[in-house]
């Protein structure tokens, strides 16, 4: 296995390849970084931290968070290498319990599923808002063509770290199991003429995104737009009455959950 090295860094040249790495990713020229180096420079400055991740002497990995009010922390960006991805947000995580913050806040594409199972289930952390064209249009070679909508996740930072399921141990299903959320009716079809949704009561809600959202956007920008339109009209329409994004199963599938008071109640 190759060793990893983390760390927060501060030095120009560092923030620079920093920035450069960032380019790489969401493919567009260094000449126009979505991060420059300065703001990552005056982000540092101001009380953030730049983490980056080294195997075999490169760079593989980075993530930059910024504090916000009352003791949370805001991650803007992290990537990383398949595998190392864990180990940047934890490097965050240590960085931000040091310092005294409880929580972290972050946002992602809500229909890239690998990245929901990373940060609902392998993390721990929960879907909290659903937010519609986000940034607005985008140019980058990730995004471009399409609009920008948002989940926000918060990450319990004093939860245990390798919290596998973010839903209760006690709960009598398998997240992951078709049959669940097969059992459940059909509220919604994806555009691909399959099952979008499927509804539990006032429990829960399961959706489906599309196996990989980024290829399809290359290959059929339309139907990835549609896609968006429809995942967003289950999301908004769920968590305008209660539910969080709790899980994403390994074939696609958001669990979104509504809790109960002490009297059962769904709240």
């Amino acid at each position: 296995m190759t060793p990893v090295t983390l760390r927060s860094v501060h030095d120009v040249a560092s923030l620079a390849a920093v920035a450069d790495y960032f380019s790489d990713v969401w493919q567009t020229p260094r000449t126009a970084p979505p991060f420059p180096a300065e703001l990552l420079h005056s982000l540092v400055h101001a009380g953030g931290a730049v983490h980056a991740a080294y195997a075999d002497g490169r760079l593989a990995g980075a993530a930059v968070a910024v504090f916000g009010p009352d003791r949370q922390t805001y991650s803007l960006v992290a990537a990383a290498e398949r595998g190392l991805g864990r180990q940047v947000k934890q490097a965050q995580r240590a960085w931000a319990l040091e310092r005294g913050a409880r929580t972290m806040r972050w946002t992602f594409d809500p229909l890239v599923g690998r990245n929901a199972r990373f940060n609902l289930v392998k993390l721990g952390a929960v879907g909290t808002e659903y937010l519609v064209d986000f940034y607005g249009p985008m140019s980058d070679g990730v995004n471009s063509g399409d609009e920008s909508d948002r989940l926000t996740v918060t990450w319990d930072l004093t939860a245990p770290e390798n919290r596998e399921h973010p839903d209760d141990p006690d709960a009598p299903y398998d997240p992951d199991d078709p049959a669940v959320r097969g059992g459940a009716p059909v509220v919604a079809t994806a555009p691909d003429g399959g099952p979008l949704a499927h509804r539990d009561g006032d429990r829960r809600v399961w959706c489906r995104v599309p196996d990989d959202i980024v290829k399809l956007r290359a290959a059929d920008p339309v139907l990835a737009l549609r896609w968006r339109y429809a995942v967003r009209e289950v999301f908004t329409g769920a968590f305008a009455q209660g539910f969080t994004a709790t899980g994403m199963s390994r074939d696609g599938w958001y669990t979104l959950t509504r809790t109960e008071n002490s009297e059962g109640n769904a709240v």
